[in-house]
């Protein structure tokens, strides 16, 4: 343990019952945001963020102080999906997520880690999160300009946060804009009341109350592979980030195969239920960062808030009042955002675009997913994210290496 660690055996359950439920209000936001970004239930949402994070702690024996929540990688090809599938079959395509994580967990078990270098690079993945975070924007436009002091209100208060905040706050910019548009929304009489006077004190997550079971269908399975290709690569750096805030190599104990068993497991356990895909939280690991508690105990107790809280009806009757344009000024920031991870990508791993073959790659992936390419074969249609993330790695496959390229390697 490092020396400005605390030690959580010395606090009191009422001591750790606070910090744990504060660990839950830094992944809130975004747990939250996430449903409501798609037209998924908050509730159910925050049930499978905890039973997953339960999970997640149960097969990596305990050691890993981490909270899975819903991952914003996720909004454009959920909003996609539930469009063109409605959300039975985008519910198998998380199933296909689970699937995913569950191979790549075996074949990192069976190869190390290598692998993921080989048929996965940075010139593969960088084009794939800046298509991610691109594809959808007219979404967050057009949710934005149905009121645009709402929208403007939000996003202002979330970059100020974001810019400026200190501690704990500079991780919560998201959910400090929804509360600024929400408290100006209610002085300006555009909040609908309704749904949450009619609300249950106490009751089911809607999406557990009336189950809705997955139903099988081939596109949607394709459609979310590459984003949970991208997801993973992101689990990598973040057991290697929380190991070194920690102090542990957890990479190697328990594992990172565990680490990868644990959130496909989750993500499995959240489509049968009806929740968002739920993955390894970094806003929760600088919260660990700058609070210094890092025992996973405390994390659990972050779950076991989290159920809690799934259940309380008139929370969730809440969380579904926030005007839409609210929301959307959250994506204009949001779904920027994660593009420019895209971009960070590359420069961090130093992408070298002399090489002509690097820019085949990259060009050939943006074109198609910007331009809206498809691959039609009968019912069976590939678009967007999916067709530039296979046309990627298939050409990364396909295109010789550069002798400069080899040398590195």
């Amino acid at each position: 343990m490092k020396d400005n660690q605390i030690d959580v055996g010395k606090l009191s359950l009422r001591k750790k019952t606070v910090v744990g439920i504060q660990f839950l209000f830094v992944a809130f936001g975004a747990t939250v945001l996430v449903p409501l970004l798609v037209g998924m239930d908050p509730a159910t949402a925050l049930f499978s963020a905890g039973c997953g994070t339960l999970i997640f702690h149960l097969v990596t024996k305990g050691m890993v102080p981490v909270f899975l929540g819903s991952s914003f990688a996720f909004v454009p090809p959920i909003i996609l999906a539930s469009k063109e599938w409605g959300m039975s079959g985008t519910l198998t395509g998380f199933i296909g997520v689970a699937l995913v994580y569950l191979i790549v967990s075996l074949l990192v078990k069976l190869k190390g880690t290598k692998f993921l270098d080989r048929f996965f690079p940075s010139v593969v993945v960088g084009p794939t999160i800046i298509l991610i975070g691109l594809s959808l924007s007219h979404v967050a436009v057009d949710m934005a300009k149905q009121d645009w002091l709402l929208a403007i209100i939000a996003l202002a208060v979330a970059v100020i946060v974001l810019v400026f905040g200190r501690g704990l706050m500079k991780l919560v910019p998201i959910i400090s804009g929804v509360i600024a548009g929400y408290l100006v929304a209610v002085c300006l009489g555009r909040v609908d009341y309704s749904g949450i006077l009619s609300a249950n004190w106490i009751s089911l997550p809607q999406n557990i109350e009336h189950w809705q079971t997955p139903q099988f269908a081939w596109e949607p399975f394709v459609c979310m592979i590459p984003i949970a290709l991208c997801a993973i690569i992101e689990h990598v750096g973040d057991i290697y980030v929380i190991g070194q805030v920690v102090g542990k190599d957890f990479v190697h104990k328990p594992g990172l195969h565990r680490t990868l068993l644990g959130d496909g497991l989750a993500v499995l356990f959240g489509s049968l239920v009806g929740g968002p895909p739920v993955t390894t939280y970094s806003e929760v690991t600088g919260a660990i960062e700058v609070t210094r508690v890092t025992n996973p105990q405390v994390l659990r107790i972050t779950a076991v808030t989290a159920i809690l809280f799934s259940v309380v009806g008139k929370l969730g009757a809440f969380l579904q009042s926030i005007p839409s344009a609210i929301l959307g000024g959250i994506m204009l920031l949001l779904f920027g955002s994660i593009a420019i991870v895209g971009i960070q990508n590359l420069m961090i791993n130093k992408v070298d675009f002399n090489h002509s073959r690097n820019i085949v790659i990259a060009g050939v992936m943006l074109t198609t997913g910007i331009g809206g390419a498809a691959v039609n074969s009968g019912s069976f249609t590939l678009t967007g994210v999916a067709l530039s993330s296979i046309l990627g790695i298939l050409l990364n496959i396909i295109l010789p290496k550069e002798s400069s390229e080899k040398q590195k390697e």
